[in-house]
């Protein structure tokens, strides 16, 4: 389901900064203004955005809490005391808890990971996860990606004895205890000069910190490769830190020697240099599908194994999880796509609850409907008297803001600006969506469909030597997408080659009069697009982002959008020299 809705959409060329024209005369070329609109303005800001370094990464101690937490640890670690690390079910979470537990083993402690099960626990911190670690003798709690609004458990853990530190990226709750120790780089006090850390990042500051007080060193290949995952899963923007911690772990990801990583890497058939995109739809969705489906402990356990045999098994269940996943979210899609469909007009917002959803799911459900009918999407999974899921928006509108004015109506609410997750009792359900609905009144034109791209060419300069230069902005994620291209106007080269359950492939080249006759076809490739594909036929031009293909052995162009074309609509080149 690419495109449901049939409201126009607007082809707008980003603006282009003034700083483009210093970086075209310093060298840069083609990158010159994709640069300047990620907020490059020097050539020595260029360089080191091109280039990111370890240098790039900050003082850990830096961070608001930071000189406590690890002298607390440290006493931990060499006392050999029972240490609990309480993560979460999605990624982000995952990696940090078993990246924090290993370092911590290193040291000394024992350390007991604990995980919420979605499903029979919801997220977040809680008072049952204080119960597990007092259980386990454990005299310190260490959070990762999640404690910050947890105020009643983290008085539970004190009320036991427990010590304990939180470190979460999370909007910070108004009544967190004194008694604990509290790394969020979002806090008031809180000097840090990058605040977008995740979870992951935090966890991978905290092991630094760790390893450096104790006078041990940074095997930092092996914290970035683990921390790059959680970093580019949990689509925090890449810019700053997290584009060091990224590209820095990509790299090391590829030489991973961890069994576990390197069977998830083999079921997800990515081998050799890996890229963000891998990391967001292969090695992602399978560590997010254990908490999605079943249990998170079989993605942590799959990443701290170190028996080659355990992690085939894991990785082969993960990957079993992931396609009932995807399965399940596409019936859920297609569900709400249908129920959204016949409101005519179309509310500020998208509400909608179904005992017959997985929970698991919802969540990845809502942030495909929310780009599908460009409006924020929350849909919720049914479960005797309440209704738990998450809610995802769109680009400009702050969902955590808005659905904390109806925050007295929830049962759990918390998140971030582009994405919540919350608990709501089913009899509360009708009249917080009706609410919801009337205050949904958006600033003018947020809910105009528009695409804007980056640059404007034709076929005969997509190539190799085009994807080698536009890959020097990569990692690609969050606050550096890959640059979206005007392509045309094109037509096309035989018939679309179908392939999986709606994808396709085309050949097109320069149309007639585009000004390219005679160059090279180019491959195309659509995700979803096998039922729209028929349709580009005549002259067209595409909206897409060019991407290397191994099959093909070369350079193609992935489908955003596409549109007939007319000689009036020929846009504009615009490459620098």
């Amino acid at each position: 389901m690419e495109e449901n809705r049939t409201d126009p959409v607007e082809w707008l060329e980003k603006p282009t900064p003034e700083a483009a024209e210093a970086l075209a005369a310093a060298g840069y070329g083609l990158l010159s203004a994709p640069l300047a609109r990620r907020g490059v303005s020097t050539p020595s800001e260029a360089d080191v955005f091109l280039t990111p370094h370890r240098r790039g990464l900050h003082d850990p101690f830096l961070l608001l809490g930071m000189e406590e937490a690890v002298e607390r640890l440290r006493r931990a670690c060499g006392d050999g005391a029972t240490v609990a690390v309480v993560g979460d079910y999605d990624v982000d979470g995952v990696t940090a808890c078993a990246l924090l537990t290993a370092v911590l083993r290193s040291l000394g402690a024992k350390v007991v990971p604990i995980l919420p099960n979605r499903l029979t626990e919801g997220y977040g911190f809680q008072v049952l996860q204080v119960d597990k670690a007092h259980r386990a003798g454990a005299s310190l709690i260490v959070t990762v990606d999640c404690g910050t609004t947890s105020a009643g458990a983290v008085l539970a853990a004190v009320e036991r004895g427990i010590d304990v530190i939180v470190t979460d990226h999370h909007v910070v709750g108004n009544d967190f205890p004194s008694q604990a120790i509290q790394i969020n780089p979002l806090q008031d006090d809180c000097d840090y000069p990058f605040r977008h850390l995740c979870g992951a990042g935090l966890a991978f500051k905290l092991a630094q910190g760790v390893l450096r007080r104790s006078g041990r060193d940074e095997p930092l290949a092996a914290l970035l490769r683990i921390a790059c995952l959680g970093t580019i899963a949990d689509v925090v923007p890449l810019v700053g830190e997290n584009r060091v911690i990224a590209a820095l772990g990509l790299r090391a990801l590829s030489k991973a020697r961890s069994p576990g990583l390197r069977a998830l890497m083999r079921v997800a058939r990515v081998a050799g240099s890996v890229s963000s995109t891998e990391v967001a739809f292969r090695l992602g969705p399978r560590i997010n599908a254990a908490g999605r489906l079943a249990d998170a402990d079989l993605a942590l356990r799959l990443l701290l194994t170190r028996d080659s045999t355990e992690a085939d098994r894991l990785a082969g269940e993960l990957n079993a999880l992931n396609r009932s996943r995807r399965a399940e979210e596409r019936r859920v899609v297609k569900q709400a796509a249908e129920l959204f469909a016949g409101r005519d007009p179309l509310p500020g917002i998208l509400v909608a609850w179904s005992p017959d959803w997985h929970r698991g799911v919802v969540g990845i459900a809502a942030g495909r409907l929310a780009r599908d009918f460009h409006r924020p999407a929350i849909l919720l999974g049914v479960d005797g008297d309440s209704g738990t899921g998450s809610g995802r928006s769109i680009p400009g509108l702050d969902l955590h803001s808005f659905v904390a004015g109806f925050q007295d109506r929830t049962i759990r609410f918390g998140g971030h600006p582009q994405a919540i997750g919350l608990s709501v009792a089913v009899s509360e359900l009708p009249d917080l969506r009706s609410a919801m609905e009337e205050a949904a009144e958006w600033p003018p034109g947020i809910l105009v469909r528009r695409r804007e791209y980056e640059l404007a060419l034709s076929a005969g300069q997509i190539g190799s030597e085009l994807y080698g230069e536009l890959a020097r902005l990569e990692p690609h994620g969050e606050g550096n997408r890959r640059p979206l291209i005007r392509l045309g106007p094109l037509e096309r080269v035989g018939l679309p080659r179908g392939f999986g359950e709606d994808h396709v492939k085309l050949r097109v080249r320069a149309a007639r009069g585009g000004g390219s006759e005679g160059s090279r076809p180019v491959w195309l490739l659509g995700w979803g697009w096998k039922e729209r594909a028929a349709s580009l036929d005549g002259r067209f031009e595409v909206l897409g982002a060019l991407e290397w293909d191994s099959y093909q052995g070369g350079p193609v162009v992935r489908i955003e959008d596409a549109r007939p074309i007319g000689d009036h609509q020929v846009p504009k080149r615009r490459m620098p020299a």
